[in-house]
């Protein structure tokens, strides 16, 4: 295995860079066991500690799994910490860009899969979310993004899709925080209340193609406004 002795600066950290990057090139391909502490601290002249340091970074941040009494297992070469850290360099209109595709799709499957216990969350979510008006005080911003998030939420819900739920609420939170940084200074257009009642409204019809138009409408405006600014990132997790 290409490991090299480690010099005596930094250890831990060069030991977890080193046994990120044999994940990464495959050295222990996803499903196989890594080498044991002990195995680990000969190849790389360091003590067990370390080594146990680093492993158990790299099982906190998902590339790693510890089975009792079976080892440590590779369960992705990507490391998830890594990855956020390189959406940290996506500019607004990318971010944007994302969630139009996200939110395209959880409506057209919500127009399709929805039923009533969905429509009366959803419902209830639109005539809770209300409108944002800019004379609002600055204090119920982030309750009003929060009702607004609750309300795409629902939607999403109503696709019944699992795996793309789990990835909205992923974004979500960063989305939210977009959101009361652009009302704060007035970057983005917000979209609003009628909108998004006529977003439910094609949920409800079941109309797919008036779902779809109604998401690209109500992102169009923050979008073209996002593009027109270039490079400008979207705040920082």
């Amino acid at each position: 295995m290409p490991l090299t002795h480690t010099s005596r600066t930094s250890l831990a950290d060069q030991v977890l860079d080193q046994l990120r990057q044999s994940i990464a090139r495959g050295d222990w391909p996803i499903g196989e066991r890594i080498p044991t502490e002990e195995q680990l601290a000969a190849q790389l002249g360091v003590g067990r500690n370390t080594v146990r340091e680093a492993v158990r970074a790299l099982v906190h941040g998902g590339m790693l799994e510890t089975r009792q009494g079976a080892g440590t297992y590779v369960i992705t070469r990507r490391d998830p910490a890594q990855l956020l850290q390189q959406m940290d360099y996506a500019t607004l209109a990318e971010w944007l860009e994302v969630r139009q595709m996200l939110e395209v799709e959880g409506a057209r499957l919500a127009a399709t899969r929805r039923d009533a216990a969905d429509l009366k969350r959803i419902q209830a979510h639109l005539e809770a979310r209300g409108d944002w008006h800019p004379e609002q005080t600055e204090t119920t911003l982030p309750a009003f993004v929060e009702r607004d998030t609750n309300f795409h939420l629902a939607v999403m819900q109503a696709g019944h899709n699992q795996a793309l739920l789990a990835m909205y609420r992923f974004f979500s939170d960063q989305w939210a925080r977009t959101i009361v940084h652009t009302q704060r200074d007035g970057t983005l257009p917000t979209p609003t209340l009628q909108q998004h009642r006529e977003l439910f409204e094609a949920i409800a019809d079941n109309d797919t193609h008036a779902t779809v138009h109604a998401v690209q409408a109500m992102l169009a405006p923050a979008l073209a406004a996002a593009r027109s600014r270039g490079n400008d990132h979207a705040p920082p997790r």
